[in-house]
């Protein structure tokens, strides 16, 4: 991958990092003080949506920090190794539990006339979606182990032949 490329990539985590946490700073109390209003239409507590709509940013802030360190390992070359399948793992799990939040947040949504029906609907679609990204990244992650496998077998056989020579 080249410095361009990484360093565009990088410009991309970081704005999305600070999006991230001016949601969480900024649009959060701002989104608190709106359902202020609704407690009434509202068939769970504020607080019920708010705490979820937080763990939900939480997820994209861990994916963007294993997105980050598994950009810097392929600047390093040492993406093929055991190490960075930590990161993709913790990639997976994050977009598992944003799948379990966002379906939890359809739950929260669904009683009452508070939010129409067709919205919960749109909302467990993107649930489904967020679930095939994480079986995209389950693929990408076999890839990764197959190209270790084979990094560390050609390794193997350039030990092999330099005992040869």
């Amino acid at each position: 991958m080249g410095k361009l490329t990484v360093l565009a990539l990088r410009a991309v985590l970081v704005v999305l990092l600070a999006g991230s946490v001016f949601v969480q700073a900024v649009m959060v109390p701002l989104l608190a003080a709106d359902l202020d209003g609704l407690d009434s239409e509202l068939a769970y507590p504020i607080p019920a949506y708010l705490v979820t709509i937080l763990l939900g940013v939480v997820t994209a802030q861990v994916v963007l920090v294993c997105l980050w360190r598994l950009v810097t390992m392929v600047r390093r070359g040492t993406v093929f190794s055991h190490a960075a399948f930590r990161h993709v793992h913790v990639v997976i799990g994050a977009f598992v539990a944003a799948a379990v939040l966002t379906f939890v947040l359809a739950v929260l949504l669904a009683p009452g006339e508070a939010v129409a029906p067709g919205v919960v609907l749109l909302v467990c679609g993107v649930v489904v979606a967020i679930l095939g990204v994480a079986l995209v990244v389950l693929v990408l992650r076999m890839l990764l182990a197959q190209a270790v496998a084979r990094d560390i077998e050609a390794a193997r056989l350039e030990a092999e032949l330099d005992e040869v020579i």
